[in-house]
């Protein structure tokens, strides 16, 4: 089992009453539950400074909570408006005497997974790789054979354990790396990977991202994505099998393929335009997701033109003909204007 943290709690939105009692640890942390990162420089829209917060005082932890539950918080990874927190983790603070960064992650250019490590931990590992790029360090695993134990170790050592610590590190990053199969992960995130002062390893923190094409096997886990953190339009557009991501622009994308919505979303940018937004139609798109799309994107207040880039052949040119187009444009427009 990956050595974790102890959490003693969950407080959600709809609880009146905090169980603080159940709060015996020397050091508690409250940690606000969104799918976001940067959450401890944070903003909330009640002033209080910070998604993560430490206290010593078990009552405390409720005058927290009320600050936090019900309202937004904004970070570097957030809309403007922020996100609004539903839910604490609780859990005992552990002190921390060495911090590493461990990852797995898909990696196309060696067409499997990738264990990515750094000494340096708890902070942005983009940061460390543009300025100290040596202190990266990297494993590909055959996806055939697995992990191998010198594979392990060897990152295990490039982190900085050593000792007892070295095949302690080395059993955890095992383990992760099971949980990463085990639950058709894309790449699993620890930050920091570090160690207590008592002489354990332990996974502070974790960011987990899953391959969505295996949502008929992780049914649980796909069972707690709720949609609550997205933006509605987001919600409408999965309604129809439409990839949509709301940008801050006025140039509305209307593209299939994921690669060339990205790609799109680059040139509007580098020929000084702003996107409104990702969409990726995908390869098999029906007449009537061609309305929905369009009623989507002419919905958005923001939205001053709409360009339309299909590459032939991969979808059925005779939906997204210049006519269909027409008449869903038409159509979608109309039906946006009755509102």
């Amino acid at each position: 089992m990956v050595l974790l943290s102890t959490t003693y709690f969950e407080i959600h939105g709809n609880e009146r009453r905090l169980m603080t009692e159940r709060c015996d640890a020397k050091e508690i942390v409250l940690k606000a539950q969104i799918l976001a990162g940067g959450r401890g420089k944070g903003v909330f829209s009640s002033g209080l400074k910070g998604g993560v917060h430490l206290t010593k005082d078990p009552k405390v932890v409720g005058q927290l909570a009320k600050q936090m539950i019900g309202y937004n918080l904004t970070t570097k990874q957030t809309p403007k408006e922020g996100v609004k927190v539903n839910k604490l983790m609780v859990a005992e603070a552990l002190n921390i005497s060495r911090e590493t960064y461990f990852a797995i992650l898909m990696d196309r250019s060696c067409n499997g997974p990738v264990l990515v490590g750094s000494p340096q931990g708890g902070m942005d590992i983009e940061e460390v790789a543009a300025s100290s790029p040596e202190l990266i360090f990297k494993e590909q695993i055959d996806i055939m054979e697995g992990i191998k134990d010198s594979q392990a170790q060897r990152m295990a050592e490039n982190l900085g354990f050593l000792g007892p610590l070295k095949n302690q590190a080395a059993d955890e990053i095992k383990k992760l790396y099971h949980l990463f199969l085990k639950i058709d992960a894309t790449q699993v995130e620890v930050n920091p990977f570090g160690e207590t002062p008592e002489g354990q390893v332990v996974c502070f923190d974790a960011k987990i991202n899953f391959d969505d094409n295996a949502e008929f096997r992780q049914k649980d886990i796909f069972a707690m994505d709720d949609g609550s953190e997205n933006e509605p339009i987001e919600n409408e557009a999965a309604k129809y099998d439409l990839k949509y991501i709301g940008l801050d622009g006025n140039i509305a994308c209307f593209v299939n393929g994921a690669g060339l919505a990205m790609a799109t979303c680059d040139i509007i940018f580098l020929n000084g335009g702003k996107p409104a937004n990702f969409l990726d139609l995908g390869g098999g798109v029906q007449e009537a997701q061609v309305y929905q799309a369009f009623k989507l994107l002419t919905a958005d207040p923001k939205v001053e033109a709409i360009l339309v880039n299909i590459f032939g052949g991969i979808v059925n040119c005779a939906i997204t003909s210049a006519v269909d187009l027409e008449d869903a444009a038409k159509k979608a427009v109309a039906s946006v204007a009755k509102k």
